[in-house]
C-alpha cells in the first residue's frame, strides 16, 4: 500500500508540476518521505545505465538515448537533468504502473557524482560510464579525490563499470572490481596529443594510488592522457574501444581503426563524450552501423553549444561551467583553434544556479592565455563579477586594449549588435546562457 501510494502521489504531482513547467524533484521527494525504501521496491527493466562525473554526463545521456531509441528500445531517462535521487525517484515513479513495474526497456540515468551514492542504495546500476573527475565547483565538492571516495560507495559488485581509461582518477574504480565487468574507453596518441602538459595546474602530477610523481607518455587536455606511475604501477589500462585516429580541424575520428565520425562540435569533451555513449551503447547490444548513424555530424540539443545571430555577426555559444576550470579551457582551446576573426564575451553574472556563493578563485584555474592569439580581436568581459575577471585578466599576457569591461549583458549585447560582423563566441554558464540569448535570434 505504501508504495502504490508514493507511486500515485509521484504520478499527481508530476502532472500539477507539469502544467506549471516545474515539478521534476519536489514529486519524487514526497515519494520518498512516504516510502523511503520506494525505489528497492519497483521492478526496473533489465538495463539501468547510470552516467556519473565532472563534465560530460548530460551530454553523454543524450547520446546514449538517441542512439538506443534509433535501435528501437524505448528508453527512459531524466531530459531534465534532475540528477539527485528526488530527480531520480520523480523519473521512475511516474514512468511506473501503480503496480509498481517500471515501463520501458533501458533506465538510463544521469546521475549527481556527489549523490550517486545515496540514488543506487536501494537499486544498482547493471552499467556505470564514469566520465571524468576533476576539480568542479571546490565549494560544494572540494577535492576530486573526496568525489572519488563518493562515487565508489555507489559502485556495485555486479555493475558493469565503463572508465575512461585515460584519466588516472576515474580509472581508480577498477581497482578490486571483477576484472570481466570493468571496459574501457580512451583515445590513442593523436593530433590533439602533446608531450608537455598545458594549463594553469596540474591534477596529474602525483599518482592517486602511492602520491608518487606520475610521468606521462602523453597528454590529450588537462591530466587526461596516457600516464603511468614508476613507483606503484598505477598506468593507463588498455582499452576496449578506442579512438584511433582524431582530427579536429577536419572533424573526424576513428572508432577502433574501422569506423568514421564526422564532428558537428570539433571539441576534445565532444570526442570523449562520443567515445562514452558509443562505448555503453556497444555493450548493450547496438550494433556499429546504428550506432555511427545517430553519431555522425550529431549536434546536441541540450543547449550546450548554441549558434545564433546578432545583428551582422554569427555567434556561437559554449557552455562552461562555471567553478570548473577544465570546462573553460576546453572551449577557450576551441576559440583559439579556429582561424576566423572573432570576439570572444565571458559573461559571470551568477555563480550557480543551486546556491549562493560569490567565491571566484576558481577564475585563476582558467587559462585565459589561450586567447592571446591574433585572430581573436577583442575580449569583452560582462556581468555582476566583470571586475573579478578584469583583475585576472590583468595577470594574462592579453593586450589590455583588446579588453573591455561592463556590467549590464544587454549593454554588450547591443554594443556587438550595432557594429562589426567578425564571429562572436559567448562563453557562459547555465546560470548565465539565457541572459544572453534572449537579446539574439536563435539558429
Amino acid at each position: 500500500m505504501k508504495v502504490f501510494l508514493a507511486i500515485a502521489v509521484c504520478k499527481i504531482l508530476r502532472f500539477i508540476g507539469g502544467l506549471a513547467g516545474k515539478g521534476s524533484s519536489l514529486p519524487g521527494q514526497f515519494a520518498l518521505k512516504l516510502c523511503p525504501d520506494v525505489l528497492g521496491r519497483v521492478r526496473l527493466p533489465a538495463h539501468v545505465i547510470a552516467v556519473t562525473g565532472s563534465n560530460g554526463k548530460t551530454s553523454t545521456v543524450e547520446m546514449i538515448a538517441a542512439i538506443l531509441a534509433a535501435d528501437g528500445k524505448s528508453v527512459v531517462y531524466n531530459k531534465e537533468g534532475s540528477n539527485q535521487i528526488e530527480g531520480v525517484a520523480t523519473l521512475i515513479l511516474s514512468n511506473c504502473t501503480l503496480g509498481g513495474k517500471m515501463r520501458g526497456d533501458v533506465l538510463l540515468l544521469e546521475s549527481d557524482e556527489r549523490y550517486a551514492r545515496h540514488t543506487f542504495k536501494w537499486f544498482h546500476p547493471s552499467h556505470f560510464v564514469i566520465t571524468n573527475l576533476y576539480r568542479d565547483q571546490l565549494t560544494r565538492n572540494g577535492h576530486p579525490e573526496g568525489v572519488f571516495d563518493a562515487v565508489k560507495d555507489a559502485v556495485h559488485p555486479e555493475t558493469t563499470l565503463v572508465l575512461n581509461a585515460d584519466d588516472p582518477l576515474a580509472s581508480c574504480f577498477a581497482q578490486g572490481h571483477d576484472p570481466a565487468k570493468v571496459k574501457w574507453f580512451g583515445l590513442d596518441e593523436c593530433s590533439v596529443s602533446t608531450k608537455e602538459h598545458h594549463g594553469v595546474y596540474h591534477d596529474g602530477a602525483r599518482c592517486p594510488v602511492c602520491k608518487g610523481r606520475m610521468e606521462y607518455s602523453c597528454y590529450h587536455y588537462a591530466h587526461i592522457g596516457h600516464y603511468s606511475c614508476p613507483n606503484c604501477g598505477h598506468m593507463r589500462h588498455g582499452a576496449d574501444f578506442s579512438v584511433t585516429a582524431l582530427d579536429l580541424q577536419a572533424g573526424t575520428l576513428t572508432i577502433n581503426g574501422e569506423t568514421e565520425i564526422s564532428l558537428a562540435f570539433k571539441s576534445i569533451y565532444n570526442v570523449y563524450n562520443i567515445l562514452a555513449a558509443w562505448s555503453v551503447c556497444a555493450l548493450t547490444g547496438v550494433g556499429t552501423a546504428a550506432m555511427a548513424g545517430v553519431i555522425n555530424n550529431y549536434m546536441l540539443k541540450n543547449g550546450r553549444m548554441v549558434t545564433f545571430t546578432l545583428g551582422q555577426h554569427r555567434g556561437t555559444l559554449l557552455t562552461s561551467k562555471h567553478e570548473n576550470s577544465v570546462a573553460y579551457d576546453t572551449n577557450l582551446a576551441y576559440i583559439a583553434a579556429r582561424p576566423e576573426p572573432c570576439t570572444v564575451l565571458v559573461i559571470v553574472d551568477a555563480i550557480s544556479r543551486k546556491y549562493f556563493t560569490g567565491e571566484t578563485s576558481w577564475l585563476w584555474d582558467i587559462d585565459f592565455d589561450r586567447l592571446n592569439c591574433p585572430h581573436v580581436q577583442k575580449v569583452m568581459l560582462y556581468g555582476k563579477y566583470c571586475n573579478d575577471l578584469a583583475v585576472r585578466f590583468k595577470y594574462s599576457h592579453i593586450p589590455a586594449d583588446k579588453v573591455e569591461v561592463g556590467e549590464e549583458i544587454r549593454t554588450a549585447a547591443d554594443s556587438l549588435r550595432d557594429a562589426g560582423d567578425e564571429d562572436v563566441y559567448v562563453v557562459t554558464c547555465f546560470s548565465d546562457r539565457d541572459k544572453l540569448l534572449a537579446h539574439v535570434k536563435r539558429d
